[in-house]
């Protein structure tokens, strides 16, 4: 039997948000339990654009601050690789990805952002790999990520109380984790 330090950890692409920077994300990240994070490999980069405009994020975090396409963040297009990888426009050549994981994620074509045209067709038909979704209560894009659900087969989902952030892991959601983390290991 495979010893739990054994078990090769998941990699995950850590794509931080709108204006802000994987510094910032690492820092929130970080706030989860050992029991999640030291079973991850997260490797967390920013975005290839300095920001342009004033971010929500001043005065709670240092710059510099970073966009990935002058108006989306990285759930957005985290949640568009792999149907992105499937219709052959992107990451053709690496690995094809195994899961993904959205915090307060949205989809292209949803009611808040638009079509790029390498994702015209990243949703005509539901991506088949495992996901895991925070959806917050009172994130104003609460909405997107529930449309963003209907797009994936069998979803997992952690309901948070708060907003658009990334929520600290009470009993229920860290058992929902632990158990997508396990999941994701036998890929």
């Amino acid at each position: 039997m495979e010893k739990e330090s054994e078990k090769k950890k998941p990699r995950i692409l850590c794509l931080h948000g709108f204006r802000g920077s994987a510094e910032i994300l690492k820092k929130l990240v970080l706030r989860w339990p050992e029991s999640v994070v030291d079973k991850l490999d997260l490797v967390f980069l920013d975005a290839p654009f300095p920001a342009q405009g004033k971010s929500a994020l001043e005065g709670f975090f240092d710059p510099p601050y970073f966009e990935w396409f002058q108006s989306n963040k990285g759930a957005v297009l985290g949640a568009a690789i792999p149907g992105m990888q499937r219709e052959r426009v992107a990451l053709t050549k690496v690995q094809e990805i195994k899961f993904v994981i959205i915090i307060s994620g949205a989809k292209f074509g949803g009611p808040s952002f638009g079509v790029p045209q390498l994702a015209a067709n990243v949703f005509s038909s539901p991506i088949n790999c495992p996901s895991l979704h925070f959806l917050g209560e009172t994130d104003l894009q609460k909405k997107d990520g529930e449309i963003l659900l209907e797009s994936f087969v069998d979803p997992q989902v952690i309901h948070h109380s708060k907003g658009h952030t990334i929520p600290r892991l009470d009993d229920s959601s860290l058992e929902i984790m632990l158990g997508f983390i396990e999941k994701v290991q036998k890929l």
